[in-house]
């Protein structure tokens, strides 16, 4: 075939001028233009499928392809692919989309299903056991639910606040500090964020880590020794974004309290001191309340409303220090890892300390509290 000519045929001026209309379009695709290519060269008489495929860099079968379908069927079967066989598309109803994404949304167990949730050809199976359909694959099911922006596969975890009006009070309360920080420094009244980070285990890998190369990620050992666990308890001066940190060895409130009179000693300047604190067993306890009704009125505790220590900028402090302290850490010894914490501290003071943008006001939360209907309100 390489070193046959195909049979003669002459290009027409209309198809010789709209080859090279094809050609000056930088929307062709590719294969076209190559084929047209073909053609406008086998019609300026190069005389051998070989010559021609040296000069077009094509394979000779393809050239010796598109010369015989344009002398057999004309241009466009020269140019372009012919139709291909297949299942033709099939095309469901907005009321049959529908009912996939309502049974979607619904539990496996409305339908008698034993399953937690639904799978993308468990779905597949039921629409159709459920007649909403005669027949579907389960990437048209893929389809419908991608348009309709329905993931099976994925999930969030989320806690019910019950927003009474103790939560709302609570709140409210928080966010007024927030909002005045800078005018409450300035009359030395202090506003400390304090939360825990408790039972961080002491990981010690059974292989030392393999740094990252070019072409290879860093590696560390799946498998590891355990060396006992740290109560971390940290608290951020709002005002400047500054970090205290302690380790404790239980997370109880007979540690937490002294813990306490040490965070607030460096303040002895300070004429008011607002803690805002979550409630967690160790705060709450009676033993813990006695004693922060000792230290009153000079230090004030603001409770966060139960399931929404959000509002405790400490635990945004304690997620950028795990991620730039802690992950990927590998300790021998608790003392080490302790040790490591307390250094962390200062270096994190030095070099990433400054005050949060919290965007949270009082007016930005009760507009968020009024106009979100799933929140789960009631009056005490």
């Amino acid at each position: 075939m390489a070193g046959r000519t195909p049979d003669k045929f002459k290009l027409k001026p209309t198809d010789k001028t709209f080859l090279h209309k094809l050609l000056r379009d930088g929307q062709t695709p590719i294969r076209v233009a190559r084929r047209a290519q073909i053609l406008l060269s086998r019609a300026n008489d190069q005389p051998r499928i070989a010559s021609l495929g040296e000069t077009l860099g094509q394979d000779t079968a393809t050239i010796w392809r598109v010369c015989e379908r344009y002398r057999q069927f004309g241009l466009e079967a020269a140019l372009y692919d012919a139709p291909r066989s297949g299942r033709p598309p099939v095309f469901f109803s907005s009321s049959e989309r529908q009912a996939i994404e309502d049974l979607a949304c619904d539990a496996p167990a409305e339908v008698g299903r034993c399953m937690t949730h639904w799978s993308l050809r468990s779905l597949t199976q039921a629409a159709v056991e459920e007649e909403l359909v005669d027949d579907i694959s389960h990437t048209a099911v893929s389809n419908i639910l991608r348009e309709a922006d329905l993931q099976l596969h994925r999930f969030r975890y989320w806690k019910t606040t019950l927003w009474n009006d103790v939560a709302v009070e609570r709140a409210l309360k928080i966010l007024w500090y927030y909002e005045r920080i800078e005018s409450l420094w300035h009359k030395r009244e202090v506003v400390l964020a304090v939360d825990e980070k408790p039972n961080l285990q002491v990981l010690e890998r059974a292989a030392a880590k393999q740094p990252m190369r070019p072409g290879q990620l860093e590696r560390q050992e799946f498998e590891y020794r355990r060396h006992g666990t740290i109560n971390l308890l940290a608290a951020l001066t709002v005002y400047n974004g500054h970090m205290w940190a302690e380790c404790l060895d239980k997370n109880d409130g007979e540690h937490f309290r002294p813990a306490v009179r040490r965070l607030l000693h460096p303040y002895s300047w300070a004429r008011r001191i607002h803690l805002v604190i979550d409630n967690g067993p160790s705060h709450i306890s009676d033993s813990t309340m006695e004693f922060f009704e000792s230290l009153a009125p000079r230090v004030q505790v603001l409770f966060t409303p139960a399931h929404a220590s959000w509002l405790n900028q400490a635990e945004a402090l304690l997620e950028a220090f795990d991620e730039r302290y802690l992950l990927r850490g590998d300790w021998c010894d608790r003392m080490i890892m302790i040790r490591h914490i307390m250094d962390s501290t200062t270096d994190y003071n030095q070099h990433f300390a400054h005050p949060f943008d919290w965007q949270w006001s009082c007016q930005k939360f009760r507009y968020w509290l009024n106009n979100t209907p799933e929140l789960i309100r009631c009056k005490t």
